[in-house]
């Protein structure tokens, strides 16, 4: 028996499955299309996860990331976030953790997942090695969930004021043409801008007129009000 599904399942709550599908978006033609839920929020996740991520090893973990359940999955990144984090004095295990997580993308298959799973894991893995995986799933990653997890997981450099691969991979990801790439693309240029202003200025001036409008309202969002309505004057 996995005891992290068994927890999960145990706080099922079906009252709250029409709410979540609906947030998600799981109806026809949608990004979430066809997913499915137990009811549980993300903080019971998390508490769920806390209590038991080190009774699971990768058996149990690939059996999450199979689940039909979005909860499920969700779970098992976690607790494999959990299993990574806890291994900094085992980098062969950090490297388990990391291919377990490139193999099984097609279980991280929503925003929630990708948001939650990719910056603690591959950005964390990545600070001290080559980021080309990062530039590959931008580029060529065979869904928006994996080209997602390119630009996401630039979240860790971010923070560790390491800006130039965020803006890199911005560009690459400039002219997509789905929503959810233009949102996740204009937070982290936010995020990047936070650390430095006139790096991202310097990014959008000669691009505003041409990139997605919500990527653009999304990186202007902290510019104070006079500045953005110059910038969204330009947009498309």
């Amino acid at each position: 028996m996995n005891p992290l599904i068994n927890a999960i399942l145990s706080h099922a709550d079906p009252s709250e499955v029409p709410g979540l599908s609906r947030f998600f978006k799981t109806g026809p033609g949608e990004y979430g299309e066809g997913d499915r839920f137990l009811g549980l929020k993300v903080p019971v996740t998390r508490q769920v996860v806390k209590e038991c991520w080190d009774q699971v090893g990768f058996p149990e973990l690939e059996e999450c990331l199979s689940s039909e359940y979005h909860e499920v999955r969700l779970a098992g990144l976690l607790a494999l976030v959990q299993i990574f984090s806890h291994s900094k004095k085992d980098p062969g295990q950090q490297k388990r953790c990391i291919d377990f997580y490139l193999s099984h993308t097609d279980g991280i298959n929503n925003w929630d997942l990708v948001d939650l799973s990719c910056y603690p894991l591959l950005g964390e893995w990545l600070l001290d090695k080559d980021r080309a995986v990062l530039y590959q799933l931008a580029r060529d990653g065979k869904n928006i969930w994996e080209q997602r997890i390119g630009i996401v997981s630039t979240m860790t450099f971010i923070r560790k004021g390491q800006l130039e691969d965020t803006f890199a991979i911005a560009d690459i990801l400039l002219h997509h043409p789905h929503d959810l790439i233009h949102k996740a693309v204009g937070w982290l240029l936010r995020e990047a801008g936070k650390r430095d202003k006139p790096a991202l200025v310097a990014f959008l001036e000669p691009r505003c007129r041409t990139m997605p409008r919500t990527m653009l309202r999304y990186a202007i969002e902290k510019f104070p009000e006079e500045e953005r309505k110059g910038f969204l004057k330009t947009a498309v």
